[in-house]
């Protein structure tokens, strides 16, 4: 039986929630515009999702079929219910750009003569434009969707110009970065060029100027008014701005996060931040432990909150006057104005800053961990969902949500290598701990090959809004075409590249050394061919690439170790009992561990020699129990490589940075 002959039944039956589901299996074949027709036309009278419906209908529309019938519908059940809203948000704008004075024409196209008009399509600033004159829809819009999509702060000699902006989110994102000519001491305002005025009146439907005309930072330029860039405000308008002295960044001047996210460790952050540093339109800082960050703010909150007058909490934090004063002043003072006021109050973040900048500094944020552990948890419906403690922490801190503008980039570093270093790092560390105060926790190699292959954080939740903004960068991009990928990826931070800061490695605008460990710093390809054989065999590095191989072929990385042939459960088990060089790295360390468990039978200590054999078999079983724990993921892993959240939605590869094959100095990296 077809899929429309079941939806037919079930609707017949009474059965409408069955049916609006059957329907919309009818609606995604797409094999019969009559039958699609029927199906959204269902889903719509029996309160199913109208958004299956409603896309239905546009498409339906867009390719020519029942024209006649489906406009009506969709101005009857979407355009006209909104229609009051839509003409009272239209006049109000006009009647406010009417009075401001850095709008050119007056002449507003009456309401009814619009050329663009707009469906709604959700409760979120979600639209879809119907153009009357060519009779068809457009693509949706979201007005307030999250993302910059445009380098508008590529080059700041000038002032900035941007063209056809309508997105609510990066108009206030403009008015919100760009300081005030006041504050600057020169002529600083945003020129928007409108290239079409009936549609630049038909957007006034759908965006809230009230709040962006009040600090009157907007040009409004319309079609040929773009000649007019930049004007001359002493001579046209009497305004000279130069007789106004530079003011200082203020704290909540800071709206604007770049978060520099730790995919895993050794994964090449260290490069991306020394290249950012000293960067003049940033405050930075190298990464900071996020336990660190929560720990310095809640003592900063402290001594504020218990201090009564200025002069105390002066004593208290021992920052510069101007800026404890207005930190000490602010109402409700959130835990990101702390942070904000931390980085200003550095002479490191702040080394490069360029106090006369057209923009506001964003604030460079890498927040980091001793290891990133996810786990895997197989839900009811037979899905896998990733989980990961120090993600969940970040996901509800409020020092990212009082961020208005995130812009998220995150580095990679092929697999292998990054574990290889990361094992000799852990190793290294639980070698030259200092464990001998008793009681004290000790420093061990975890199972290194496990959490690589769990780790997938370059899967992101698309709706999340921490990640709607986000980029991966390849550390091997960085170091062999470092123009290239700093260029697009300055760009897609909306920064302006530096060629002075951004072509060598700081840290607080001084020059990074080898270090005794033999970190190579600045732009040496050394770390990229770095094997780590000694830390990493290669039956661990085939079950690494054989179990990340979705995340090899999407992000360009070719096998070195995995031989293309299918694995299996019996495959997975034999590569397990081949990791050989992970457990012993984990016993080594492990075994100070062990070594201080006291064995007694009757009541008596034993001898040494036997206490140490019972040792060694309790550490031998103890890392047995890794073993089946790997076994047990594996079974999970093979069902297939799909992920879903906690709520059960599909998660997608982090999208992957472009680079411009006219600035490559080398080959692509695979």
């Amino acid at each position: 039986m077809e899929a429309i002959e079941i939806a037919r039944k079930l609707a017949s039956l009474g059965e409408k929630a069955d049916a609006c589901r059957a329907y919309s299996v009818v609606i995604q074949s797409w094999n019969d515009p009559a039958a699609v027709l029927e199906g959204a036309a269902y889903i719509l009278q029996s309160g199913g999702d109208y958004r299956i419906s409603y896309t239905a209908f546009i498409n339906l529309y867009n390719q020519g079929y029942y024209r006649e019938d489906i406009l009506p519908l969709m101005s009857k059940v979407f355009y006209e219910p909104n229609i009051k809203l839509m003409k009272s948000r239209y006049e109000r704008n006009c009647k406010q750009l009417s009075k401001y004075p850095y709008l050119f024409r007056r002449d507003f196209v009456p309401f009814e003569e619009l050329p663009v008009l707009f469906f709604p399509f959700d409760d979120h600033s979600g639209y879809v434009p119907y153009y009357p004159a060519e009779e068809r829809f457009g693509d949706f819009v979201n007005f307030k969707n999250t993302v910059v999509s445009r380098n508008f702060f590529k080059d700041l000699e000038n002032p900035v110009l941007a063209e056809d902006v309508y997105s609510q989110y990066e108009l206030e994102y403009l008015n919100d970065n760009v300081r005030k000519s006041e504050d600057i001491g020169r002529e600083n305002h945003i020129y928007l060029h409108y290239t079409d005025w009936g549609t630049f009146c038909s957007y006034l439907q759908c965006l809230t100027l009230r709040t962006l005309l009040e600090s009157k930072k907007l040009v409004f330029l319309i079609e040929e008014e773009i000649a007019q860039y930049p004007i001359d405000f002493k001579e046209r308008f009497g305004i000279d701005y130069s007789q106004y002295s530079v003011k200082p960044v203020g704290i909540r001047e800071i709206t604007r996060m770049i978060w520099h996210t730790q995919l895993s460790t050794h994964n090449g952050g260290d490069f991306f931040n020394e290249v950012f540093d000293n960067h003049p339109n940033l405050v930075v800082l190298p990464s900071l432990m996020m336990s660190e960050v929560v720990e310095t703010v809640e003592k900063v909150r402290n001594v504020l909150e218990k201090a009564p007058t200025l002069r105390d909490a002066l004593q208290g934090i021992h920052w510069p006057t101007y800026l404890a004063e207005e930190l000490y002043h602010l109402r409700d003072r959130t835990e990101k104005d702390i942070v904000v006021g931390l980085y200003l109050q550095s002479s490191v973040a702040t080394s490069g800053l360029d106090h006369r900048a057209r923009i506001v500094p964003a604030l460079f944020f890498q927040p980091h961990f001793y290891n990133i552990v996810y786990d895997l948890r197989v839900d009811k419906h037979n899905r896998t969902v990733l989980e990961a403690k120090n993600y969940d922490e970040i996901h509800k801190s409020s020092l990212f949500r009082n961020f208005k503008y995130i812009k998220t980039f995150t580095p990679m570093r092929r697999f292998t290598t990054s574990h290889g270093a990361s094992v000799r790092f852990m190793h290294k560390s639980a070698l030259s701990a200092d464990d001998k105060e008793k009681g004290k926790t000790k420093t061990v190699v975890s199972d290194a090959v496990m959490e690589r292959i769990l780790n997938r954080s370059f899967m992101i939740d698309p709706e999340d809004r921490l990640y709607k903004d986000g980029i991966l960068v390849r550390f091997e991009d960085g170091k062999l075409n470092p123009k290239a990928t700093l260029t697009a990826l300055a760009a897609f931070l909306d920064l302006p590249y530096n060629e002075e800061t951004m072509s060598c490695c700081t840290e607080g605008g001084k020059p990074v050394r080898i270090t005794d460990d033999g970190y190579a710093p600045g732009f040496s390809p050394v770390q990229v061919y770095k094997t780590y054989d000694e830390f990493a065999n290669e039956s661990e590095r085939y079950f690494i690439e054989y179990f990340l191989r979705d995340a090899y072929e999407y992000y360009g990385y070719d096998f070195q170790y995995y031989d293309g042939q299918p694995v299996d459960e019996e495959k997975a088990a034999e590569l397990i009992r081949g990791f050989t060089t992970i457990n012993h790295y984990m016993k080594d360390t492990w075994m100070k561990v062990f070594r201080e468990a006291e064995v007694s039978k009757d009541g008596e200590r034993v001898d040494a020699e036997q206490e140490e054999r019972v040792q060694d078999k309790l550490l031998s079983d103890y890392i047995a129990k890794y073993d089946k724990n790997r076994l047990r993921n594996v079974r999970i892993l093979l069902e297939g490589l799909e992920f879903v959240n906690r709520n059960g939605q599909p998660l997608r590869m982090m999208p992957m940075l472009k680079l411009d094959p006219a600035l490559l100095e080398n080959p692509i990296y695979h």
